[in-house]
């Protein structure tokens, strides 16, 4: 495997890209460090054919992307292990995990993997590669897009910022959670949403977060 930096590197690329076209600021950005710094680490990951860097940009090799689809398969693993046997509460395991996705070795992942079960998805509802390096797709769509009286089942929610995932947590909006969109307020205002029986309003931000599977149906003008 990789050193725990390259390891680093790929996935934040990984995921990056699955939202478009990847600069080095947003890799930047995503994991705290300088300009210069990525610089010179994607030179690095160039000379070893992990990415290749078409018009200024970053982009994945084949190679590259398994190596971080197996970072990406560990690092939900931890997650669902650090919930499901110890515990500790969902909001607070991704950087838990990040430590961990980097110390285990193929034989103890394979003991996690056969003791949690072989999950499907990690806590947050985002779905685990397979050891094959397989990515099932991604289900659902944006919440923020469902108009007033859209129906629909929570199917996983953003998993990068503890601060968004805590406040998802505290009103109830977690996977396999049904959700009912109340009104939409004009101008980019907030979403009022019925959640387990309470209503909540929700900023379209928060709401970006947030992937359903909408209700057949459920959906009124």
């Amino acid at each position: 495997m990789p050193s725990a930096t390259i390891q680093e590197y790929l996935e934040a690329i990984y995921k990056l890209s699955l939202k478009g076209e990847v600069r080095p600021t947003q890799i930047a950005d995503v994991l705290g460090v300088s300009g210069p710094t990525v610089t010179a680490t994607l030179r690095r990951l160039e000379s070893a054919e992990l990415v290749t860097r078409p018009a200024g940009g970053v982009q994945l090799t084949e190679r590259g992307t398994r190596e971080a689809l197996e970072v990406v398969r560990r690092h939900r693993l931890a997650e669902r292990f650090l919930v499901d046997a110890l515990g500790l509460p969902w909001d607070s395991v991704h950087e838990e995990a990040c430590l961990l996705e980097h110390a285990m070795s193929p034989r103890v992942l394979e003991a996690m993997e056969t003791f949690l079960d072989n999950p499907s998805v990690c806590p947050h509802g985002h779905p685990i590669p397979t050891i094959e390096g397989v990515l099932p797709v991604l289900a659902g769509i944006p919440l923020s897009g469902l108009p007033a009286g859209a129906e629909g089942l929570v199917v996983r929610v953003s998993e990068d910022d503890d601060r968004v995932v805590s406040y998802l947590g505290s009103i109830g909006l977690v996977p396999s959670v049904s959700v009912r969109v109340r009104e939409v307020a004009p101008f980019d205002g907030p979403m009022l949403l019925a959640v387990a029986g309470a209503e909540h309003a929700v900023s379209l931000e928060v709401a970006k977060c947030v992937f359903v599977e909408v209700s057949e149906g459920a959906a009124k003008s």
